[in-house]
């Protein structure tokens, strides 16, 4: 009789939530918008930079302290780590947020933009233009080569 033991392991190893996995995406984006490496934000935690990987994955789960250290050290609100949930995941809040007055709709967002390494990187290199005014022409540059709304 074959035993049936590999497919209980399966069936018991816990998987992440999808509320840590998103965390972890949020923490992702804004370490790389910020071109800082998984190591550099490790130190900055006290943390191995697998630690971090983990964290970014959702395996290991982030607890309030933490989360906590890593809106000082990526210098965002706490919000942060949770704008653009979608309701599948974080519930109806996001609706509740909304009626409330709190956040707007986030459906422009749906299609993963934020997320493509071409806008990183493209947003990584405006942030390093330091001439403030060069950045305003190219702001503006880019604005005009949009098709009008």
């Amino acid at each position: 009789m074959p035993s049936d033991e590999p497919l209980d392991r399966i069936a018991r190893e816990p998987r992440p939530s999808p509320i840590d996995v998103h965390v972890g995406t949020r923490v992702r984006l804004r370490r790389t918008l910020l071109g800082m490496s998984q190591e550099k934000l490790g130190e900055a935690l006290g943390l191995t930079f697998q630690q971090v990987q983990k964290y970014e994955r959702g395996v290991n789960r982030i607890g309030a302290s933490r989360l906590f250290d890593l809106a000082r050290v990526l210098d965002v609100p706490i919000g942060f780590f949770f704008d653009d949930m979608p309701d599948a995941v974080g519930g109806s809040m996001n609706g509740v947020r909304r009626a409330m007055g709190f956040a707007d709709s986030q459906d422009a967002f749906e299609d993963d933009t934020l997320h493509r390494r071409e806008t990183l990187e493209l947003v990584r290199a405006y942030y390093r233009i330091t001439d403030p005014s060069v950045r305003k022409r190219v702001f503006d540059l880019i604005k005009s080569l949009t098709p009008a709304e």
